[in-house]
């Protein structure tokens, strides 16, 4: 199988767009991301690649910090990059999932989300990062990513 990532690709660990910063995804963050997804369950299901996925679903905070653990791993290792979605006061206000495209035709497929009570920084931040993945930051020529939610 090939990798996911060039051997020499230096994934990046920050990004800004607007208010939001992006930086990956740890324990560190646990009590702030599960108040976030928890309370938009909903509205995260109707965001773009979540409807027929099995997340989100009733999870415990210790559950939560070992899913966390597991994505902080995958960026470890390089086999997908998970970044939690922070506004200025450094409150968890979405996620942005960079795993690979097991479809044949993208070499990544990447899906956000942002708690309901900020929906409306959702279609600005899907711009940015769909504007993020195609740069020179990533190696990705064919990322499955929908930048507008409409």
């Amino acid at each position: 199988m090939a990798s996911f990532v060039p051997t020499d690709f230096d994934p990046p660990t920050g990004f800004t767009a607007g208010d939001s910063r992006l930086e990956p995804l740890g324990p560190q963050h646990n009590e702030r991301d599960y108040a976030a997804w928890t309370s938009s369950m909903e509205h995260i299901r109707r965001s773009p690649g979540f409807s027929e996925a099995s997340w989100p679903r009733e999870m415990s905070l210790d559950e939560n910090r070992a899913d966390l653990e597991r994505h902080a791993r995958d960026f470890v290792d390089r086999t997908g990059f998970t970044f939690t979605v922070l506004n200025s006061d450094d409150d968890v206000v979405g996620c942005v999932y960079v795993y690979p495209a097991r479809d044949g035709v993208h070499d990544a497929n990447v899906k956000s989300w942002v708690r309901e009570s900020e929906a409306a920084l959702d279609d600005a931040l899907r711009r940015a990062i769909a504007d993020w993945l195609t740069s020179d930051a990533w190696p990705f020529e064919r990322p499955l990513y929908s930048p507008l939610l409409t």
